[in-house]
């Protein structure tokens, strides 16, 4: 008697095989010398709470919507920012995405955000894992279909202690997953700097920090995200060198990510979004069949 091919390959094995070379392919594309930053097809603009306006190859996209924005404290933004979490919720829109995290999520350029999804940008310059545990309570009242999650380089940058990094990341993630029951929680590994050859104004600080510290932490973020019945998305490798540091063409200062560096993140969110969609992600208590995105 034959046997049908899914006996053989897990569906979950099917769709992590596809992601990976749709990552690699999307990530061997936007390395070409010649390739332009811009997708190689069309996408329509998402239906985002900011708008980013358009930056240079040699800059970073800068924080969306200056001016008075960009004036703000620390509590100024956590308040904007539920305002604009507050306006979603009552919109209570289908296909609603939520971007947590600190400058690189901020800066995340709308167009390249993928279509077909409305998203909710909560990101916030500087943020770190304790600060993004205490203002989690401001999405109570979303009902997202996905929460992606990116914290981590600046309690490295602050000093702070992996345990203590480790215990807040668990926090975001069980908290989240108390509140969103239905939701699908990506938490995404930390990204590597550019060590030596970074031009960041604090480059001293980033030189405190191995690289070889990062990844051991992503290992343990995998475990946290399998722990808690998240989706680990490790994001490191489509970023490294073989040395382990950042790819400095895809960053701006070794620190933060270029339009090239964006363009390799949109891949990666837009597997997991149509993995999603398709039911090639399944979180709760099916993490041993979840494919890890490497």
């Amino acid at each position: 008697m034959s046997t049908t091919p899914s006996k053989n390959f897990p569906t979950w094995a099917l769709f992590s095989l596809a992601a990976n070379l749709l990552l690699l392919m999307g990530l061997t594309w936007v390395l070409l010398p010649s390739a332009q930053l811009s997708l190689p097809y069309p996408i329509k603009k998402s239906a985002a709470t900011t708008q980013a306006p358009k930056s240079t190859p040699d800059e970073p996209p800068p924080p969306p919507e200056l001016g008075p924005r960009h004036q703000l404290n620390y509590q100024e933004w956590v308040v904007l920012l539920e305002k604009e979490a507050d306006v979603i919720a009552s919109r209570q829109p289908e296909h609603l995405a939520i971007l947590l995290g600190d400058s690189l999520s901020l800066w995340f350029p709308n167009e390249l955000l993928p279509q077909e999804t409305i998203w909710l940008n909560q990101g916030i310059s500087g943020e770190t894992s304790a600060g993004l545990v205490e203002r989690l309570n401001l999405l109570d009242k979303t009902k997202p279909d996905v929460i992606f999650v990116m914290i981590g380089i600046n309690d490295l940058i602050r000093g702070v202690e992996d345990r203590t990094i480790l215990k807040n990341q668990e926090l975001i993630i069980r908290n989240l997953r108390r509140v969103h029951p239905k939701a699908k929680i990506v938490l995404q590994s930390i990204l590597p700097h550019g060590a030596e050859k970074s031009t960041w104004q604090r480059r001293d600080r980033l030189l405190e920090i191995p690289n070889s510290r990062i990844q051991q932490l992503n290992q343990r973020l995998k475990a946290i995200a399998q722990s808690q019945g998240a989706i680990y998305l490790d994001l490191y490798p489509l970023f490294a060198e073989e040395s382990g540091n950042m790819n400095m063409a895809l960053s701006t200062d070794g620190l933060h990510l270029s339009p090239k560096g964006y363009l390799v993140w949109h891949y990666a969110l837009q597997v997991v979004n149509q993995m999603g969609r398709d039911g090639g992600l399944r979180s709760g208590g099916e993490t041993g069949k979840m494919p890890v995105l490497r």
